[in-house]
């Protein structure tokens, strides 16, 4: 059977992950179908500001992601500085000679990443299926249907405002227990937030902290103010497929689990799963994302079991320690760098053990919650 005769390799979700999946697969020859459960993509999120994770290589995100075959044509503006503050609410500059991050907006208006990707995915031929859910996948394909449990939300407003741009950090279990509150304004336009880790049903009482704080610190001028929230999940598991099945994205907790970020990892697995299944490969994948992520994962989650028993008084000194005259970026390129006394930590005392693919390996559930009986 010829490519054009083959049926079209099929895909659950279409946000980033979902759809460089499908970039991936028509790079490759092959035919792609997107199913996205909501009417349009970036249905999940209203404009809010998030930034694209500049630092866990010495390759510049956006090199890589043009690597993938994917088109820088949206709005994705560098930031070279961070005003932190610590649990005192002592300000401390941080800042990087490369970008730190890029700051991406999420949602179905133009400019956003979402859009953007959707676009391309139109050029390139892939059949887009709104308001489709799919529960099986029984030919195989990929799944990037986002979060399957959480492990950290964020609570904020999204505004419009006449402030100055600039990007804002506060660190304090009084405002986002185990997790941070941020301030994002740019060109207009602003994201307030705390993401937490811990204690999630009090979210809205760390979100008006958080407001209290950044507008008793900065003066923060909101108009036309709107609440989002959104949640995230990070797991590191030891396979991401169920035979054809690929699971990539948040939908195989492809996630930071130090600061929740998760752009990047999402572009990169989804890449990676549709280029495993458009050549024939779907056993590469399990290979190519472990060589890949694996180890930032592990080094990432060993950094948030060290994170987890800070408290205050520990990001206080941690603050204070790296600051001014420390280049940002490469100190966090350090952190995140895989060495083997964290792998062997992770493996000793912070491996998260709450699997998300426990299903049974011959099950074609795009979210399974299948289990072998007795």
């Amino acid at each position: 059977m010829s490519d054009c005769q083959q049926p079209p390799i099929e895909i659950a979700g279409a946000g980033p992950a979902g759809l460089a999946a499908a970039l991936a697969v028509s790079t490759a020859g092959r035919n792609a179908c997107v199913y996205e459960r909501r009417g349009e993509v970036g249905s999940r999120f209203h404009g809010d500001f998030q930034g694209l994770e500049n630092w866990t290589t010495q390759m510049d995100v956006l090199d890589e992601i043009s690597a993938l075959g994917i088109t820088l044509d949206f709005e994705h503006t560098p930031f070279y500085e961070v005003l932190g503050f610590d649990p005192d609410g002592v300000p401390h500059r941080f800042r990087s000679q490369k970008p730190l991050f890029y700051l991406v907006h999420r949602g179905s208006e133009v400019g956003s990443l979402d859009l953007a990707l959707k676009r391309q995915a139109i050029a390139a031929g892939v059949e887009l299926r709104f308001n489709k859910l799919v529960r099986h996948l029984p030919h195989g394909g990929v799944v990037t249907e986002g979060p399957h449990r959480a492990d950290v939300i964020a609570a904020g407003y999204l505004f419009e405002t006449d402030m100055a741009d600039g990007a804002y950090a506060a660190i304090s279990d009084l405002l986002a227990p185990k997790g941070y509150a941020y301030l994002l304004v740019h060109a207009g336009r602003g994201t307030l937030a705390t993401c937490l880790f811990d204690d999630f049903h009090h979210e809205h009482q760390y979100l008006e902290r958080t407001l209290e704080f950044f507008n008793d610190k900065l003066g923060v001028r909101m108009q036309n103010p709107r609440r989002f929230g959104g949640s995230g999940n990070f797991s590191l598991p030891q396979r991401a497929h169920k035979g054809n099945v690929l699971y990539a994205g948040e939908a195989a907790g492809f996630q930071d689990p130090l600061f929740g970020f998760g752009i990047r990892w999402a572009l990169l697995s989804g890449s990676l799963a549709g280029k495993a299944l458009a050549t024939g490969q779907p056993e590469r994948y399990q290979r190519d994302w472990r060589q890949r992520l694996h180890t930032f994962q592990q080094t990432a989650a060993t950094n948030r079991w060290f994170y987890n028993r800070l408290g205050n008084r520990g990001y206080r000194g941690l603050m204070q320690r790296y600051q001014n005259d420390t280049d940002i970026r490469e100190w966090l390129y350090r952190a995140y760098k895989p060495r083997l006394w964290k792998r062997t930590w992770y493996h000793l005392a912070a491996n998260d053990r709450r699997p998300l693919l426990t299903s049974l390996e011959n099950c074609d559930c795009t979210w399974c919650r299948c289990a072998k009986r007795p």
